[in-house]
């Protein structure tokens, strides 16, 4: 019997993700069966099961899914010493989300309906809480350093604490992906507008 290689592995693992990325994201976490996803990957129940033992794994691989696409919106935000403004950090925060997540190429979902999921399953699932957690800390902290920048360049009062700066740009980006899917007429032009005129500026 030829060995199995790890690409092929990886490649399996990946299809049971994104299959259950998508049942989730239509039926949410808890109206999805194991049923349902093993339906939709295609693949017999033993082959699922060899790679995730419950629905519970699947749901805290998928959140990493999720929110990994966050973090990878910051990828050359700050690298070289940049010092983007506040305004500018919450406008590629966004267009990222639009670009990176709206419509994954690799889960072929909508992944920002499964970010607010994750944020109600942190709610009373002590792992997914634990990851959602670690993950919008290093976002706050980075949009915080995103203020702690723009302060030393003189751009911001010195009495202002960049970390509460950080945390209401996080809270913006996240204000959009709620709106956005509640919202139909919600667009990543108007909304930045907006939120252009409450941040400091790039002049």
């Amino acid at each position: 019997m030829p060995r199995v290689t790890e690409e092929y592995l990886a490649g399996r693992r990946a299809e049971i993700l994104a299959a259950s990325a998508r049942r989730f994201a239509a039926d949410g976490f808890h109206a999805t069966s194991m049923a349902g996803i093993i339906s939709e990957s295609g693949l017999s129940a033993g082959a699922v099961y060899r790679y995730f033992r419950s629905k519970e794994e699947l749901i805290s691989a998928v959140a990493e899914i999720a929110l990994s696409k966050a973090k990878e919106v910051f990828d050359g935000l700050l690298v070289d010493g940049a010092s983007p403004s506040p305004a500018e950090a919450v406008s590629a925060m966004v267009r990222g989300v639009v670009a990176r997540a709206a419509d994954d190429t690799i889960t072929k979902t909508d992944l920002t309906r499964l970010a607010v999921q994750v944020w109600g399953e942190a709610l009373s699932n002590p792992e997914v809480h634990q990851r959602v957690g670690d993950v919008y800390r290093s976002l706050r902290g980075h949009c915080a350093e995103v203020a702690r920048r723009w302060q030393a360049a003189g751009h911001l009062p010195p009495d202002v604490l960049p970390e509460q700066v950080g945390t209401a740009m996080l809270g913006l980006v996240q204000g959009f992906v709620l709106q956005r899917l509640l919202l139909e007429e919600t667009s990543a032009d108007a909304y930045l507008a907006g939120a252009t005129a409450l941040l400091p500026g790039s002049d």
